[in-house]
């Protein structure tokens, strides 16, 4: 049975745990707040303002990351890892930049709005990993620092494409830029993180 994020220690004993819920009227909030902010950009002719936060959890600085998928494929993927700023405002800004700002992809264009699927992550703190073969695909997220080079993989990342730990830890590294044993040098840094994600 997954677990649920509104339990204490939802995000696991080797990090620390958000410890709050995202309701199903929070998460709905969410991505209506995130499909508003990029129709405006897309529609400035009927844009609107986006509405403030409604406080609670949604106020909490916290990092996310919004995920644009059309007919399955990505289309683009932007996110804030420390969140330095409320949750609303952050879906808000990492919204419009996954659809306008990822370098890997042109901007989405107005045609392309309703057959955009969108995905949230809400990440828990970053902390570092005391073991990678503490690892688990689909638990954790990755991110690693080495040689002046950073790279960042979601938890479901290696579960849409089937890699064991030793893949997804070398994957995290070819994400920076690095070779894929990198992981292994004394030198860089393996942060872990959790994540509620819908």
């Amino acid at each position: 049975m997954p677990e649920n994020p509104c339990t204490p220690g939802a995000f696991g004993p080797h990090s620390e745990s958000l410890r709050f819920c995202l309701a199903p009227q929070e998460k709905d909030a969410l991505r209506t707040l995130a499909r508003l902010a990029i129709a405006n950009r897309l529609f400035p002719e009927q844009a609107v303002d986006l509405p403030e936060a409604p406080g609670g959890v949604l106020s909490r600085p916290c990092g996310a990351f919004v995920t644009l998928k059309a007919g399955g494929h990505l289309r683009g993927c932007i996110g804030n890892v420390t969140g330095d700023g409320p949750l609303w405002d952050t879906v808000a800004a990492m919204a419009q930049a996954a659809a306008f700002q990822d370098p890997r992809f042109p901007p989405v264009g107005p045609e392309e709005f309703e057959g955009l699927d969108l995905e949230i992550s809400v990440l828990s703190p970053l902390t570092p990993c005391p073991d990678p073969t503490l690892v688990e695909v689909g638990r954790h997220g990755l991110l690693i620092h080495h040689a002046g080079r950073s790279g960042l993989l979601l938890p479901q990342v290696p579960v849409e494409w089937g890699w064991d730990r030793e893949t997804f830890l070398a994957q995290t590294c070819r994400k920076a830029g690095l070779p894929a044993g990198a992981w292994r040098d004394p030198q860089a840094t393996l942060f872990w993180f959790e994540a509620v994600v819908f």
